[in-house]
């Protein structure tokens, strides 16, 4: 049998590194792995806030417009981009909404104007103020729409929550499209310029662009009428995504008591709609920015009115009643934005990866013990075979091999470096070469 043989050159290559490179071998891979781990969670499970979101608001001159700006300005300050895009009204607004391929974020949608559309992927962050239908018309002491039969209407544009929800209402009155009369579709200045000029007999118009210097100026106008809906709680109750509203005596005009007595309306809400995968910082801010632009007192609400969180026909966003009922978290109201992202994320992270690492803590110190002591435990074997191979009564030449190969373990040792918590093991083991050593020198001596 040949004797065990050291091979010196690999055993001081794996033997001769720093201490630091076995906490570095042990380590690396559960670092990789938990890093790789939250990593994963950051951007799957909790991705952070978009830089950039898109709102669908309105008209170019529209109160949907002049709010999408201000929410623009707000989000800015926070380092969030918004594009704001022009629309023909909220009928469009909610149809890119549904569109994967318009890549909208946000939308103010006029309540009244989902019927037949799937908007189970759709959600609101709450109402921001009203759009009431307010009708004008060439007489005096009307009370009804059924009254308007047979005459030409303006009902809005094509694409506008106004025509949609007008078409309601006339529908609802018996006067229906294709009929006797004829529904033109004017909105806004274009159709209160027709009204005054005769060529048409009423216009319903909605709180967007019947601004308070429009109606002003039509109720100026001999023989114009504002239509006083004597039904509105009928409506409310047929229609429930429609809320009553009364105009009072004089609250255009004081000086001139216009209107001289209250003026029943109807009015939808417009509500801000997102799609279900907005991040719920992104909400937010919305909803803050909601507040103070549509917080304040108007002509048609009081203050603190506004945003609220009613159901009407979209799910109410479970981020949105959180806010509106804690507020901002903690984290958000003690730092800037995008630290409290940061550090809510983390938060987030912390009790999957913590129900990990606590396990992988207690793993990395025992993986670090073994590496250690099987450096010393491989000597272990080569000192064995050499003691076994001396008590077999090897020749003199066989025993100066075997101190050679012992020399060459010494040699091997001097280079090797251990924790100071392992020097014990390391003495030990010098002994026990000694204590071997002994064994071949010993017959030598005698």
């Amino acid at each position: 049998m040949k004797p065990y043989r050291l091979r010196r050159q690999t055993f001081l290559r794996d033997h001769a590194y720093p201490v630091w490179r076995d906490v570095v071998l042990t380590a690396a891979p559960f670092v990789l792995f938990f890093g790789l781990l939250v990593a994963a969670l950051v951007w799957i499970v909790d991705p952070a806030p978009p830089g950039s979101i898109t709102i669908s608001a309105g008209p170019r001159d529209s109160v949907f417009m002049q709010n999408a700006l201000e929410y623009k300005r707000i989000l800015a300050r926070n380092g969030i981009a918004v594009r704001v895009l022009e629309s023909d009204g909220s009928v469009q607004n909610l149809k890119r909404l549904l569109d994967a391929h318009q890549h909208v974020d946000l939308a103010l949608v006029q309540g009244g104007v989902s019927d037949g559309l799937p908007i189970q992927s759709l959600m609101s962050l709450g109402s921001v103020f009203y759009v009431p239908i307010v009708v004008f018309y060439r007489g005096s002491g009307m009370t009804q729409l059924s009254e308007l039969e047979g005459k030409r209407i303006a009902i809005g544009r094509e694409g506008s929550g106004t025509r949609m929800l007008s078409l309601k209402l006339l529908d609802a009155n018996g006067i229906h499209a294709g009929g006797e009369t004829t529904l033109l579709p004017l909105d806004g200045l274009d159709a209160a310029k027709q009204l005054v000029a005769g060529n048409i007999d009423a216009a319903l118009l909605s709180g967007d662009s019947a601004d308070r210097g429009l109606m002003l100026r039509l109720l100026a106008i001999p023989g114009v009428s504002v239509m006083d809906f004597a039904e509105a709680s009928a409506y409310t109750r047929l229609f429930p995504y429609l809320d009553e509203l009364d105009l009072p005596p004089g609250v255009l005009d004081l000086r001139r008591k216009v209107p001289p007595n209250t003026v029943h309306m109807i009015s939808p809400m417009v509500e801000i709609v997102a799609r279900r995968n907005l991040h719920p910082a992104i909400s937010d801010l919305i909803i803050e920015a909601a507040q103070e632009v549509n917080g304040t007192a108007g002509l048609l609400q009081g203050a603190g009115q506004f945003p609220k969180l009613i159901a009407h026909e979209y799910p109410i966003s479970e981020d949105a009643a959180r806010y509106y009922k804690s507020g901002k978290s903690f984290l958000y109201r003690s730092l800037p934005f995008w630290l409290a992202t940061v550090a809510d994320r983390m938060l987030v992270l912390l009790l999957p990866v913590a129900v990990l690492l606590f396990p992988a803590l207690r793993v990395v110190p025992a993986l670090f013990r073994w590496r250690v002591r099987s450096r010393l435990y491989r000597y272990y074997g080569v000192l064995i075979a050499i003691e076994r191979r001396a008590m077999r009564h090897a020749t003199e030449a066989q025993r100066k091999s075997l101190l050679d190969e012992l020399d060459g373990i010494e040699a091997s040792l001097n280079n090797v470096r251990v924790p100071l918590a392992y020097a014990d093991a390391f003495y030990v083991l010098r002994e026990h070469v000694s204590f071997v050593r002994s064994h071949l020198v010993e017959p030598h001596s005698a």
